[in-house]
C-alpha cells in the first residue's frame, strides 16, 4: 500500500534559498521539455521521418546541453529536472489516455516544487538530507515503516513542506470497530447527516474568514508591481488562503476517519461537484464544504480498515423517498427539511431520511455483490490508486 506522510520542513535562510532555487529548476525543466515537445511534434507532423518526442528523449537532450546552456542547474540536485521531465510525460500519458487535461506550463509562485528519488535522500529521525544541501530539520518525524519510493518538496506560502511516498505492505491502521453500515447525506447547512441521526456542521473556513480574505486583496491589488511591499502583501495573502485550506482540511479528516473507524459499509451519493458549483447563489458554500475530498478519504481510508465505500447514483431521490414505506414524492424544494410521508404518515428529517435510505441501498448492494455486478442504484466505479495521507491522533498534517 503506497501512502505518504506530509511533514513541514524548518530550513534555514541558505537551505530555503536553495529549495526555491531546486523548485526553478524542476520549473524550468518542465516548461522547457512541455516547449521542446510541442515543437517536434509539429516538426514529426510534417516530416514522417522524424521520430516523435519522447520523455526519455527530452532527458538525454537535457542532460546534453545543460551544462554549457543551463549552468546554474548544476547548483541543484540533479532529481529536480530529471523528475520534472519525467512527470511531463507521465502528464502526456495520462492526457492521451483520456484521464486529464492538456499539461499546462508551470508558473512560479504556484508550482514550486521538486521530487526526489528514494536513493537520492536519506531519513534520519526528525531530518532529511536533500542531496547538495544537506540535513534539513523536519517538524517531526516519519510514521510509517517500510520502503521508502520517492519525496516532493513544495512550498505552501512560505512554508516548506516533504511529501514522503512509503511503500507499505500492512495497512497502518487496524479495522473498523464493528461491520455496521452508515448512510451519510452531504449538504451545505450540516456538512454530513448520518442514519443515525447525529450531524457534522462543516467548518466553514472561507466564509468565516471571508472579510479578512477581501481586505488583503484589496490591499495586494493597490500594490505596485515589483515592490516589496506586493511580495509582502502576496505572502500575507497566501498564509491566509493556507490557513483556510488547513482548517478546511483538519475537519475532513477527522469525520472521515470518525465514521470510518466505527462502520464498515458507508453509503454516499456520487455527487456532481462541478456542475454544482455550476449554481452562482451556492458555488462558494459548496466549495467551503469540501464535498470530493471527503470522499476520497473515505474511501482510502475505509479501504484500510478493510471496509468499502458504496456510491449511490447521483440520480436516486433519496430525499424525496421515505425511508419507512418507500413512497416517493413528485416534487421536493430545497426550502423544504421535514415532511410528512402521505402514504404511512411518518414524519421525515430530508437529510437524515436520505442517509437512511443511502445505507439501504449500501446494505442491499453489498448483500447481491457475491452474484455479479448488480444492478439498482449504485453507480460503477474505476478505482484509482492514490496515496493515502498522514494523520495523528485524529488531526491532520496531510491532506
Amino acid at each position: 500500500m503506497l501512502t505518504a506522510h506530509r511533514i513541514r520542513l524548518e530550513p534555514n535562510n541558505i537551505q530555503a534559498t536553495y529549495l526555491a532555487r531546486a523548485a526553478g529548476a524542476a520549473r524550468f525543466a518542465y516548461n522547457w521539455a512541455l516547449s521542446e515537445w510541442q515543437k517536434q511534434y509539429e516538426a514529426c507532423k510534417s516530416d514522417s521521418t522524424l521520430t516523435r518526442p519522447s520523455e526519455a528523449g527530452l532527458r538525454r537532450h537535457l542532460n546534453s546541453i545543460k551544462r554549457n546552456q543551463f549552468p546554474w542547474m548544476m547548483a541543484v540536485t540533479k532529481n529536480a529536472p530529471q523528475m520534472a521531465i519525467m512527470q511531463l510525460g507521465r502528464a502526456f500519458e495520462n492526457f492521451f489516455a483520456g484521464r486529464a487535461r492538456y499539461p499546462r506550463f508551470r508558473r512560479k509562485g504556484r508550482d514550486d516544487r521538486f521530487t526526489i528519488s528514494n536513493d537520492q535522500f536519506r531519513i534520519e529521525g526528525r531530518h532529511i538530507r536533500i542531496p547538495k544541501l544537506g540535513w534539513v530539520r523536519m517538524s517531526e518525524a516519519l510514521r510509517f515503516a517500510g520502503k521508502v519510493v520517492s519525496a516532493s518538496v513544495a512550498r505552501v506560502a512560505d512554508h516548506w513542506y516533504a511529501s514522503i511516498n512509503v511503500d507499505s505492505s500492512d495497512p497502518p491502521v487496524t479495522p473498523a470497530e464493528n461491520q455496521e453500515a452508515v448512510g451519510v447525506d452531504l449538504g451545505i447547512t450540516a456538512l454530513a447527516t448520518l442514519s443515525t441521526g447525529e450531524t457534522f456542521e462543516g467548518p466553514k473556513a472561507l466564509r468565516t474568514l471571508l472579510t479578512r480574505l477581501r481586505r488583503l486583496s484589496r490591499a495586494l491589488s493597490r500594490t505596485v508591481k515589483g515592490s516589496r511591499n506586493r511580495v509582502r502583501a502576496k505572502q500575507k495573502l497566501a498564509r491566509l488562503h493556507e490557513r483556510i485550506a488547513n482548517i478546511r482540511r483538519d475537519s475532513l479528516h477527522k469525520l472521515s476517519s470518525n465514521i470510518t473507524r466505527r462502520f464498515h459499509t458507508i453509503g454516499i451519493e456520487d455527487l456532481n461537484v462541478k456542475g454544482m458549483l455550476g449554481n452562482r447563489h451556492l458555488a462558494r458554500a459548496i466549495a467551503d464544504m469540501g464535498f470530493y475530498e471527503l470522499r476520497r478519504q473515505l474511501e482510502y481510508k475505509g479501504t484500510w480498515r478493510g471496509g468499502q465505500v458504496v456510491l449511490v447514483d447521483r440520480f436516486y431521490p433519496s430525499s424525496k423517498l421515505c425511508s419507512s414505506c418507500g413512497y416517493r414524492l413528485e416534487t421536493l424544494g430545497l426550502d423544504v427539511r421535514h415532511w410528512t410521508c402521505p402514504g404511512c404518515g411518518a414524519s421525515n428529517d430530508r437529510d437524515v431520511n436520505a442517509a437512511i435510505n443511502l445505507r439501504n441501498v449500501a446494505v442491499s448492494s453489498t448483500a447481491s455483490a457475491c452474484g455479479g455486478e448488480g444492478s439498482g442504484p449504485v453507480r460503477e466505479r474505476r478505482v484509482k490508486p492514490a496515496p493515502a495521507k498522514q494523520e495523528s491522533n485524529g488531526k491532520v498534517n496531510h491532506g
